[in-house]
């Protein structure tokens, strides 16, 4: 029995369909990625499976159960993380620490998150940066002893070592056994952590894959100036394409490896030199129409 199981799930806001037929099935013990640009329907997702908001047609079941009729018993056992962040300004992350711990039960795991995030609880929400408020938010999900995550770009606002540190805290929760279900438009970050990902665009799946299925779509684009004569034959490849060329280099884009084409520039005096991932927008057009 999946851990997770939604079935045709449709949210109409009106004649705006934000969520259009989705189908999904999460395994217990896995980190599954949610892959998709801002607006693609991921967020309206998450909120059906809350039962923060109904769904227009669909059914949505987590650990067995409905999650429309037995939302307040799963919510005991869920550790849910918004994309926004509601917290009080007046009262301080012990406040809110305790007030959630109150409801969910203590965690063995609070000390170490604390020290582990590099989180302050002693000051007030309203003197708190947003990377600070994400920390306490991150926390706030992560109290009690949940059995699934339901986390909504969870490193939103953090710097590159804090992101390390979040992707290590989930490793280990999978690890006990718990499923995590981690909400992203990053691709780089579902790549390192999830083992399978669901790509939605405009509202509707458009494909379930495991995470090494999606790297060989990755997709490279930048371009290349050269300190002398170079025959851009030599970079013809399966993946490789020239955009654009002027008398010094080219533009290019490159789909899978990219070890062939870097390879092949080390034998070349470069000028100048970037390259970096596509955009996400930008890899859905080429490989997920």
């Amino acid at each position: 029995m999946p851990a997770i199981e939604i079935k045709n799930l449709k949210k109409y806001f009106r004649k705006v369909k934000a969520v259009d037929g989705i189908s999904l099935a999460v395994e217990k013990g896995e980190i599954f990625g949610f892959l998709g640009p801002n607006g693609a329907g991921k967020t309206t997702t998450i909120r059906c499976m809350m039962d923060f908001i109904r769904p227009t047609e669909g059914k949505i079941n987590i650990l067995g159960f409905d999650a429309r009729k037995n939302s307040v018993e799963l919510k005991k056992n869920i550790g849910y993380l918004s994309s926004d962040i509601y917290l009080y300004d007046e009262w301080t992350g012990r406040e809110h620490i305790d007030f959630a711990a109150s409801i969910k039960g203590p965690s063995p795991r609070l000390v170490s998150l604390i020290k582990r995030l590099d989180f302050n609880p002693k000051a007030k929400v309203k003197t708190l940066s947003t990377g600070n408020k994400q920390k306490l938010n991150i926390i706030l999900a992560l109290l009690g002893n949940p059995d699934i995550l339901i986390l909504d770009e969870p490193t939103r606002g953090l710097d590159p070592l804090l992101q390390n540190e979040i992707y290590a805290i989930l490793q280990e929760f999978q690890k006990e056994g718990k499923t995590i279900f981690l909400s992203s438009h990053n691709l780089p970050e579902v790549e390192r952590i999830c083992g399978r990902v669901g790509i939605i665009r405009q509202g509707k799946i458009a494909a379930v894959e495991r995470i090494g299925d999606v790297k060989s779509k990755s997709m490279h684009t930048g371009h290349i100036s050269f300190e002398g004569a170079f025959n851009k034959n030599d970079f013809l490849a399966e993946g490789f394409a020239i955009t654009s060329e002027n008398a010094n280099g080219f533009f290019f884009t490159i789909r899978g490896e990219i070890n062939p084409f870097l390879n092949t520039l080390a034998k070349y005096r470069v000028k100048d030199f970037e390259i970096a991932h596509a955009n996400l927008e930008d890899i859905f057009l080429t490989f997920y129409k």
